[in-house]
């Protein structure tokens, strides 16, 4: 493996952003963000749920502990391309994420139950057992959009991401499908997400005080499924539910 980190813990917080509002930001940022090492990429995710929807559901409902699984890649991958295995837990406001990286075609023998050569035997194990827990977990959603990601000039464990151009399909849940669907935002909105070890700065703070930017409770998976779930209720193909 390439040496990427595996565990993450951090607070996430999550942000609606329009055209206007972001330009003031930007200038405003200036001199405490500089450009992450990818700073300009294009993420694609397959998320995994029950036939219920069990774990996209319980997220809405905004729980103190909720759980997802995803495949993540950057760009469209093709078989040998490497891609993440990514388990993503939160409790309490703190997110827990671990994951692990194999290509495309080790992710179809990982799903089928199969063992595919990795240095991280717990985190293995931890995504086997989430897969055995959530019975006929499979892919749900697919979900894309092009992100600017920049880090702390003086602290690089301070992140910063825009993603725009999301856009989400229940059909065709392969990451090398290619990259399309419906638009999740209106155009000119963006999600910004703030990642901090432990408590914001001040400053960062008073930057958003002053342009009234103000976190969101907004999940891109959440939102999507809720989309779709109206759609299909408008068209009359949801009976129930539960």
């Amino acid at each position: 493996m390439n040496g990427n980190q595996e565990v993450f813990k951090r607070i996430e917080k999550k942000y609606i952003v329009d055209e206007p509002t972001y330009e003031k930001l930007i200038k405003k940022l200036d001199g405490h963000f500089v450009k992450d090492r990818y700073y300009k990429s294009t993420i694609c995710n397959i998320y995994y749920d029950t036939p219920s929807h069990q774990l996209v559901r319980n997220s809405i409902e905004k729980p103190v502990y909720k759980e997802k699984l995803r495949v993540r890649s950057y760009g469209v991958p093709n078989d040998e391309d490497m891609v993440f295995v990514e388990l993503k837990k939160k409790y309490k406001g703190v997110v827990y994420k671990r994951r692990i990286e194999m290509t495309l075609a080790q992710t179809r023998d990982f799903f089928a139950g199969k063992d595919v050569p990795h240095d991280n035997p717990q985190i293995e194990n931890e995504l086997k057992y989430f897969l055995k827990f959530y019975e006929g977990i499979a892919p749900a959603m697919y979900l894309s959009y092009d992100r600017l990601a920049y880090c702390g000039a003086e602290d690089p464990s301070l992140r910063l991401t825009f993603d725009t151009h999301i856009l989400y399909r229940e059909e065709q849940k392969e990451l090398d499908n290619g990259i399309w669907g419906k638009e999740l935002l209106p155009a000119g909105m963006r999600v910004m997400e703030i990642k901090i070890p432990n408590a914001m700065p001040l400053w960062l703070s008073a930057i958003l005080d002053e342009l009234e930017i103000y976190p969101a409770s907004f999940s891109k998976y959440g939102t999507a499924y809720l989309n779709e779930f109206s759609e299909k209720i408008h068209k009359g193909k949801v009976i129930s539910c539960a």
